[in-house]
């Protein structure tokens, strides 16, 4: 067990190393070095059925030229599309992560180079609790594949995903990519046991045996859950940066202020930290934890029930930068023409919250509507 933890840790050495001899793809341009503010947007292809992930290969015939077309018509600048979704599965070809069964297009690549040349940020993703390809493939190591965080950040996976950053960084041109559910692992299909892989990472970290469910403490719990996100967050970070040293890391969070996290090197190290629940008061709360170049984002998504009419306007005063995402439509795409056109006073659900923060990328009113000839027209005119 040794030898093997032993050549693991090597393995994650070496990762940086060859990821950071990895040349950017021959063709792809540079995008924007900075943007003053941020405007985001997702078609999320994480998810399938009600609270279940996509399956593989599920929306796999995605066109680029259409998904940026519909970017740069809702008036965004920053892209958040997909590296490896929560299947498991990668959104570009020829990888060290199996592409999305299916992909018609060479999906991440061709996002970036289409989006740089209108001037846009193009980000991926990676989930770093779920993925439910490595936890099929590696029984001993999951918590099952349930449609939540699962996966205890042993050697084994931390080399897994270095090198899925890496690769990923290196070969598509992204500026970027977004991290996802970095949180301890739900033992709900052990019903609270802890797998033996567990218990070997909390000796490994805590420099004492397990002590047992039944004896552990809070304070234990809460020391080990530190440590181990602690160096998950460093594995990732390391990938990334040797890859692309100007690779942006952003971080997103529904528990701004867990004690996993409060005060963490991760909230301090993260370029971009955003508060998944939507408030401010959340934000807020995290701005003396930051490091000074780290940029605070909000986020609006059904889920979260925010006033998109009182968010976006007080997020815009306050300097913070917004994002949303929705489940994408049957054509892997969302309407769009008819929400900009429609008053936002008719919308709901996610269509209100779209038809906000297109407006406020574009920089005209809540209550502007877009006419036949594609321009936004302000109520008094």
């Amino acid at each position: 067990m040794k030898a093997r933890i032993a050549a693991t840790c090597l393995l994650l050495g070496m990762i940086g190393a060859a990821s950071a001899a990895e040349p950017r793809g021959a063709n792809v341009p540079a995008g924007p070095a900075e943007i003053r503010d941020i405007k985001a947007y997702c078609l999320d292809f994480n998810w399938g059925g009600r609270r279940a992930f996509a399956r593989p290969g599920t929306w796999a015939g995605a066109d680029p030229a259409a998904h940026v077309a519909w970017y740069k018509a809702m008036g965004a600048n920053v892209i958040q599309t997909f590296c490896v979704s929560c299947n498991g599965y990668a959104w570009y070809k020829n990888g060290v992560v199996p592409e999305q069964p299916g992909l018609k297009h060479d999906f991440l690549p061709e996002m970036v180079q289409l989006g740089h040349k209108e001037g846009m940020l193009v980000m991926g993703y990676f989930c770093i609790g779920a993925n439910t390809r490595w936890g099929k493939e590696h029984p001993g190591l999951s918590y099952g594949t349930p449609s939540t965080y699962h996966i205890p950040y042993t050697d084994e996976y931390l080399a897994y995903l270095s090198a899925a950053i890496g690769d990923a960084v290196g070969k598509t041109g992204i500026d970027g990519f977004m991290i996802d559910w970095v949180w301890q692992p739900r033992r709900q299909s052990t019903k609270g046991k802890w797998l033996e892989c567990e218990k070997k990472l909390y000796a490994q970290l805590m420099g004492g045996e397990f002590p047992g469910e039944d004896k552990l403490s809070k304070e234990q719990d809460l020391a080990y859950g530190r440590k181990a996100i602690d160096r998950c967050w460093k594995a990732i970070r390391k990938a990334a940066k040797d890859a692309n040293p100007k690779c942006i890391v952003w971080l997103t969070s529904n528990h701004m202020t867990h004690p996993h996290v409060v005060n963490s090197d991760m909230y301090k190290e993260a370029d971009w930290l955003m508060n998944e629940s939507g408030d401010l008061k959340r934000i807020n709360a995290v701005k003396v934890m930051i490091g000074k170049h780290t940029r605070l984002i909000t986020c609006l998504a059904r889920w979260n029930r925010q006033d998109a009419t009182a968010v976006v306007p007080a997020a815009l005063r306050a300097g913070v930068g917004l994002y949303g995402f929705a489940k994408p439509g049957g054509n892997s795409l969302l309407p769009l023409a008819s929400l900009l056109a429609r008053p936002v006073r008719e919308l709901k659900g996610d269509d209100r919250n779209i038809a906000v923060l297109a407006r406020a990328y574009h920089g005209v009113s809540i209550d502007a509507v877009r006419n036949d000839k594609g321009e936004f027209v302000e109520p008094d005119k």
